[in-house]
């Protein structure tokens, strides 16, 4: 019998709007579904202005077969799915036991999302980031994430999300640790990728069963700026969880 697995995609959807300027919500729950996770981590799920609404659609979300996981009170049943516009999204066979925010320090409002998840690979804790635009303030942003983390109970751990860094990263797994880095591949700009922004990091207790890769198929290339970034995760009983 084979060992349980979970494929997760990290993805800045800006705002469901593609390349061709279209905002197309559909378009982005198809390239979702043709990744076929078990969780995606999303960034700029929302839109900008307050209050805020859903760049995808509760309906429509709820309609492809997701659950969204809530953050807030607004998430919870208003016009947002996330927090500072990240998100995750959950397949049946999931559960959640407890949501949070972490706040992040910077010149631009900044977030990340927290989610306490009984998946079939076992208990899993899952932060959603969108890091900022200045490296300054990702490092700050990042040892604020450790911090955070250092005061929860040890549980297998994956932080994903848009980290906007160039680079090969050696500074951010610095901050991050005891979590690690996994290789990124170029995700940035969509049509001709670049820049490794999107990136997963995990702790002792998972293993990459496959290398982080970018979803490639069309409608990716021109649904958002990004493209997905997508994982295959098992549990590693080898070393200790920190």
């Amino acid at each position: 019998m084979s060992a349980p697995i979970l494929r997760i995609t990290t993805w800045n959807l800006q705002k469901c709007v593609g390349l061709d300027l279209r905002r197309n919500p559909q378009r982005s729950l198809d390239v979702l579904s043709d990744i076929a996770a078990d969780l995606a981590v999303l960034q700029e799920a929302d839109k900008r202005l307050p209050p805020r609404p859903a760049a995808l659609p509760h309906d429509m979300v709820e309609a492809a077969g997701w659950r969204i996981l809530p953050f807030s009170p607004v998430s919870a049943g208003g016009p947002s799915i996330g927090w500072h516009g990240n998100a995750m999204l959950a397949r049946p066979g999931i559960r959640w036991t407890e949501t949070a925010q972490i706040t992040l320090p910077g010149l631009e409002p900044r977030g990340a999302i927290r989610a306490e998840l009984e998946t079939p690979i076992g208990p899993l804790r899952v932060i959603g980031v969108h890091l900022g635009l200045i490296r300054r303030y990702r490092l700050q942003q990042l040892a604020a994430i450790r911090r955070a983390l250092a005061k929860l109970p040890p549980r297998p751990t994956l932080l994903a999300g848009d980290f906007n860094e160039w680079g090969r990263g050696s500074a951010l797994n610095h901050e991050i640790r005891p979590l690690t880095l996994l290789p990124a591949p170029p995700s940035f700009p969509a049509p001709r990728p670049l820049g490794p922004l999107d990136r997963i990091a995990i702790s002792a207790g998972l293993r990459a069963v496959t290398a982080p890769r970018t979803h490639l198929a069309q409608p990716a290339r021109i649904a958002s700026d990004h493209l997905p970034v997508v994982v295959t995760l098992g549990r590693d009983e080898t070393g200790a969880v920190a």
